[in-house]
């Protein structure tokens, strides 16, 4: 008989290979401390002889069952017979100089012969030093420049109802940040920890998770601020949750300033005023409204009534509506949640999201108050930030801070939601307020270069580079596809598709043709989970990969080596030191973190050599007379444009709301508040550059 030992707790302790069956039986042995669980299976016996390709036996070959402490030694005429369980099929043979065999036996299979041939084992480098090159340097890259969505180290989702039915992925949402000792501090929910950064660009992560269990969530929805030389952390909760603190939060470590708080405050924020009094705001429901009261600083038991600062009127503002372009109102009423508050000029901006974090159309809204809790008046100008179109969708429960210069920013949920409703990334967008304190963001570009916050750029707008899109629409050819996943998912500027390889293995490479040889500026790589077994986060995932360029597909040049990184960059954006002259370009895989090699986009932004786009001919807006929430927006194609960028807001002088529209030359907007005016202009976007803008309509 063949023994499988199990420990009394349930977790395997010796031969794992051979499951148990019917005909199995369990014997219990009584030890010192425990019992012992013993698998007692049927016999199975293998024999045989290991020879070489010229028929010699090989002495002192090591046959193995898979997965088994089971094993056996050839003997010197090259025989073995290896014991195990019945069901021990999955045979390994190890010599010296020869390929390792692996074979699977068939239950009847007890009499073999097993050949071996020559193997010339070839050492590879563990670590190869990346080689800079003119157009990048792995010792310096540049941070100048940043495209969403962000690239930080996104989570894994724990091992839970989520991610069963569709396999692991990861995501990050509802987010804020704070300036702190000169960083920023960027929290988002189930994250084990958080990011912070110098820049806004380059970002660290540290450990510091309160997760109990392992299928738990961590904090969701987090709230943070700043008191002095004291950072001051929470998450949402129904039951009541600790409020952290440090002086130095990047140790991980934090120490309770209360065990719990009193109010259940799910999407809690905390706001210090400059009179150093406390407030919070919270809610999250399609049926309460979100809420604010003021907090004791010493131990943040509530001190004011309860306000209710706001509830969701969709039958006004379209936009508010529920579904992927506002245009469910049957299924569900529309969640309102998020909340957040920024103060500037003795004005308090109220922010909110709307209308569920699932959808394209998912904002931030903002209600404007003389007082920290109230009433507040819904700012004429919203939502604040809004960004339906493109490859970035959505920009709902964020949160706004100011840089180290005085601009303010804004980092906000983008929708995912193709494995699971809440896949989800985050996004950062610039924000400011106009001479009348209206509070805008600008998104126009804010899944294209922007600058970032080291250049002092006052209006949002001039945060664009000016690099446009290279790569929509163009021809791919990869090394492999596994399933549906096709190579022209790479290129079609939609996160929520993408090209999947049949492994993960190096080599796996994808190549695009721009058509004809532009100015190559950066370079976005989006990677995806397919296939992959991660859940939760762990210290070994990271991204490795070269990227060539070629005019004339044939002779290649590396431009990037990131062959030794050990960054999980799921999102990376790469600025190149100088323009690069380039055709074709090729992504290829050195390490994969975890599954198949996956990209939802392979996009690359530059100039080409031609001309910018004539103006927009044709704009028309037709408002619905029943239903003024909406309207169909068309205008005549420009043939040059790969794109257009539709602004509308209140005044000629106030379109700071952008949707971005790729290929069509129509779009039925469902975003409008009924009691409002509006006005409307259009620009057309090809390789080389942006049109001017149309003639304004009021509508």
């Amino acid at each position: 008989m063949v023994k499988r030992f199990l420990i009394s707790c349930g977790i395997a302790f010796a031969a794992l290979a051979a499951k148990a069956t019917p005909d199995d039986s369990i014997k219990v042995v009584k030890g010192q401390v425990s019992d012992y669980y013993i698998t007692v299976t049927q016999d199975r016996i293998v024999k045989g002889h290991v020879l070489d390709t010229n028929r010699q036996p090989l002495a002192g070959a090591t046959v193995m069952f898979f997965a088994s402490p089971m094993h056996n030694t050839t003997a010197h005429d090259g025989s073995f017979a290896i014991k195990g369980a019945k069901n021990d099929v999955h045979l390994y043979v190890y010599y010296p100089g020869k390929k390792i065999v692996n074979r699977i036996l068939a239950l009847d299979e007890t009499d073999i012969e097993v050949v071996m041939e020559k193997e010339v084992h070839k050492a590879t480098a563990i670590c190869r030093p990346a080689q800079a090159t003119r157009w990048y340097d792995p010792q310096a890259p540049l941070s100048r420049t940043f495209c969403n969505p962000m690239n930080i180290s996104y989570n894994f989702e724990p091992f839970n109802n989520n991610v069963r039915p569709n396999g692991s992925f990861r995501s990050s949402a509802d987010p804020m940040a704070v300036e702190y000792k000169g960083e920023y501090f960027l929290f988002s929910t189930n994250q084990g920890g958080f990011h912070y950064s110098k820049n806004l660009v380059d970002w660290d992560f540290v450990p510091a998770g309160f997760q109990r269990k392992p299928t738990d969530d961590d904090q969701c929805a987090p709230a943070a601020y700043v008191s002095g030389d004291t950072l001051f952390y929470t998450g949402s909760t129904y039951e009541g949750l600790a409020v952290w603190y440090s002086t130095h939060p990047k140790t991980g470590r934090f120490k309770r300033a209360i065990e719990k708080n009193v109010l259940p405050t799910w999407d809690p924020c905390m706001f210090l005023d400059d009179d150093g009094r406390l407030y919070m705001y919270y809610g999250s429901s399609n049926e309460y409204p979100l809420k604010a009261v003021e907090l004791d600083r010493n131990d943040f038991y509530p001190i004011s009534k309860i306000h209710e600062v706001m509830m969701l009127r969709p039958e006004e503002h379209g936009w508010e509506r529920f579904g992927m372009n506002n245009d469910d109102e049957v299924t569900l009423r529309p969640f309102t949640e998020g909340a957040y508050m920024t103060k500037h000029n003795g004005k308090y901006y109220f922010q909110y999201g709307a209308p569920g974090t699932e959808f394209k159309v998912y904002a931030d809204g903002v209600y404007v108050s003389d007082s920290p809790l109230g009433p507040f008046v819904y700012q004429k100008h919203n939502p604040m930030c809004y960004k339906p179109g493109g490859y970035v969708q959505g920009a709902g429960h964020g949160g706004t801070f100011c840089d180290v210069k005085g601009n303010y920013w804004h980092v906000a949920t983008c929708m995912l939601s193709l494995k699971y409703k809440f896949e989800r990334r985050i996004g950062l967008y610039p924000v400011a307020f106009d001479k009348d304190g209206v509070m805008y963001s600008s998104t126009a570009f804010g899944d294209y270069p922007n600058w970032a916050a080291p250049m002092d750029v006052k209006n949002p707008a001039e945060r664009f580079t000016g690099w446009m899109l290279l790569s929509y629409g163009k021809p791919v050819e990869v090394s492999s596809t596994d399933s549906i996943h096709a190579a022209s998912n790479l290129t079609d500027e939609s996160m929520r598709t993408y090209w999947a390889a049949r492994s993960g293995n190096p080599g796996e490479w994808a190549g695009i043709d721009l058509g004809s040889t532009k100015n190559v500026r950066a370079v976005q790589l989006n990677f995806y989970d397919h296939k992959a077994v991660q859940y939760n986060r762990a210290m070994d995932i990271y991204h490795q990969y070269r990227i060539f360029a070629s005019e004339d597909g044939k002779e290649w040049t590396l431009v990037i080596d990131k062959s030794d990184s050990d960054k999980d960059c799921p999102h990376d954006y790469i600025e190149l030191n100088e323009p690069l002259r380039a055709r074709y370009l090729k992504y290829e895989n050195v390490h994969m973190p975890t599954g198949n090699v996956a990209l939802s986009g392979f996009r690359v932004f530059g100039n080409g050599d031609g001309d910018v786009p004539q103006a927009v001919k044709g704009l028309t807006v037709k408002r619905d007379r029943k239903d003024r929430r909406n309207a169909l927006i068309s205008w005549q194609p420009e043939a040059s444009a790969y794109g257009y960028n539709i602004y509308y807001g209140t005044a000629e002088g106030k379109m700071y709301n952008a949707i971005t529209v790729l290929g069509q030359t129509e779009y039925d907007f469902r975003g409008l508040d009924a009691d409002t005016d509006y006005y409307f202009t259009i620009e057309a976007l090809n390789e080389n550059g942006r049109s001017p803008l149309c003639k304004t309509t009021k509508n």
